[in-house]
C-alpha cells in the first residue's frame, strides 16, 4: 500500500535533517538519494499565499505573501511518524 504524507516544516534544513532521520533519503558521498520503500520526494517548499500586486508600468505595489512552512509530500510503502510535521 503506498502512503503519501503532507509535511510542513519551519524550514528546508529542518526538513532536510528530518527526513535523512526517518529515512526517506540516506546521503551517499554528500548525495541525497530516496531510502528503500521511498517512491517520491516533492519539495514543495514555499507556498504563495497572496500573489505581488503591480501598476501598470510594471511597479511594485505590494511584496507576494507566503503561507507559513516549508513544505514537501512524500510517497512511501513504509509507514513514516512525522509527528506533528504532519498535515492531515
Amino acid at each position: 500500500m503506498i502512503r503519501i504524507y503532507k509535511l510542513k516544516y519551519t524550514d528546508r534544513e529542518t526538513a532536510i535533517a528530518d527526513l535523512i532521520a526517518k529515512g526517506v533519503y540516506q546521503e551517499i558521498e554528500g548525495e541525497l538519494s530516496y531510502s528503500e520503500g521511498i517512491h517520491a520526494v516533492v519539495e514543495i517548499g514555499l507556498i504563495l499565499d497572496q500573489e505581488a500586486t503591480f501598476d501598470e508600468q510594471g511597479n511594485l505595489l505590494t511584496e507576494p505573501t507566503y503561507r507559513d512552512g516549508y513544505h514537501f509530500d512524500i510517497m512511501a510503502e513504509k509507514e513514516i511518524d512525522f509527528g506533528e510535521n504532519e498535515i492531515f
